[in-house]
């Protein structure tokens, strides 16, 4: 029997938090390699299921009666998880607002800050105005975060969840972009917290591996 649920990525920071949710929920998935280095997300086949030719994209097997359901975009296919299993997704208004509330500053603040400071730091010798101005932005956005986990554990309250994850695949890259979270002390506990999960260690694993 095939599994219902498919995670087309890469090893990459958008693509390690679909299998750490996954492996959070207790679900069974495969994890379909699309290799950016080949440029396999380029191809037809992949952009039928993201015409944006990004991964990740998640395969859905399981909806009853209407088929297959292709999702992309992270956040997107971490709420549709977080629905289907009723996990890492407060039900009550206030708690669920301020998860809804991260995961939009993740996809307007620092997911675009860190991907930026990303694409600059993989140039071949990058501007170094450039370079600091990508860094100014990151550390703003963890300046933000910071805060808010000096007031909470997790990034929307008490309790752990899909913004923690959404965060959680950037911030956990942050060296490869040259940043240090030495001014971000609340940022560097939740960091170690969240990196210490068995199911955090298992998605980063797997994910990693569509690399080798």
């Amino acid at each position: 029997m095939s599994t219902p649920l498919e995670v087309h990525a890469f090893a990459t920071a958008n693509s390690v938090k679909v299998p750490i949710a996954l492996e959070e929920m207790g679900l069974a998935y495969r994890l379909v390699p699309v290799n950016l280095r080949q440029g396999e997300q380029k191809r037809a086949a992949f952009k039928a299921m993201n015409p944006n030719g990004k991964v990740p994209v998640l395969v859905d097997r399981s909806v009853a009666g209407e088929g297959d359901l292709v999702v992309s975009e992270s956040a997107a296919i971490l709420v549709h998880l977080a629905e289907k299993t009723g996990q890492l997704l407060p039900r009550d208004g206030q708690r669920r607002a301020r998860v809804f509330e991260q995961l939009f500053f993740h996809a307007s603040g620092l997911s675009p800050a860190f991907g930026q400071a990303f694409r600059v730091a993989l140039q071949p010798s990058p501007e170094p105005e450039a370079k600091s101005q990508a860094l100014a932005e990151v550390e703003r956005t963890l300046g933000v975060l910071n805060e808010i986990l000096e007031r909470h554990p997790y990034v929307a309250g008490e309790e752990y969840s899909i913004a923690d994850i959404a965060h959680f695949g950037w911030v956990w890259r942050h060296q490869a972009i040259g940043a240090s979270l030495d001014k971000f002390l609340f940022v560097a506990r939740w960091l170690e917290e969240v990196a210490a999960r068995p199911a955090v260690i298992t998605g980063i694993e797997k994910t990693l591996a569509l690399a080798q």
